[in-house]
């Protein structure tokens, strides 16, 4: 091995290991179904979107099941990064300083820990919204579940469902977005890396957490 090629991997520090990665893309994956084939269902004028699933009977049949193992492997994953997003008085000032946020003024806001104030939120509106989405979707599960429930708990789960699947979409749009816009965080969940200068920038107290 190289000098060189020793020190680019001497500056690299892993943020998330193959499994959290392997489970992120399994999330990532069934989340891409889920709204494909639920948008189909949701309105006529999308029902087109059912010829990616072999059909209408094929989407009403697999949306459900897809939607199940969305829920384990998110379930999975909030429990290995759950304690990582317990909110800490640090976080209020973030929020207090959202202007310096989005002006990427970072050098003014306090050290962030392995996850910055916006991403824990995000964390706790997907965790509710996964919540809403299964428990709704039991309930309108007419397969299997749907006749044990009166038409009006029915009625009101079918909202419930398409609002927290609006919630998700629009959060699971924003942490793209940010992804794409701090440089170097997408290589966290292509490679389980990021570099040492990403980390003492955007989560300058993660960093010196883990090089104590």
């Amino acid at each position: 091995m190289s000098h060189e090629h020793r020190d680019r991997k001497d500056d690299l520090i892993e943020r998330y290991n193959t499994a959290q990665r392997i489970n992120h893309w399994i999330v990532a994956g069934t989340f891409v179904l889920l709204a494909l084939s639920g948008l189909a269902l949701f309105h006529p004028s999308m029902f087109w979107l059912t010829n990616l699933f072999g059909g209408g009977p094929w989407t009403r049949i697999l949306h459900p099941f897809v939607g199940v193992v969305m829920f384990v492997a998110f379930l999975w994953l909030a429990l290995q990064l759950g304690r990582y997003n317990k909110f800490e008085p640090r976080d209020r000032a973030w929020m207090k300083q959202i202007g310096d946020v989005l002006d990427n003024r970072e050098e003014n806001l306090p050290e962030v820990g392995r996850y910055n104030a916006g991403q824990k939120l995000l964390f706790y509106v997907m965790v509710l919204c996964m919540i809403g989405l299964l428990l709704s979707g039991i309930v309108i599960w007419r397969a299997y579940f749907s006749l044990y429930f009166p038409i009006w708990v029915i009625r009101l789960a079918s909202d419930v469902h398409a609002v927290c699947a609006f919630v998700l979409i629009c959060g699971i749009i924003t942490h793209i977005y940010a992804a794409i816009w701090i440089k170097g965080s997408v290589r966290a969940m292509t490679r389980g890396t990021v570099t040492r200068g990403w980390a003492w920038k955007h989560h300058r107290a993660w960093y010196k957490q883990i090089n104590k």
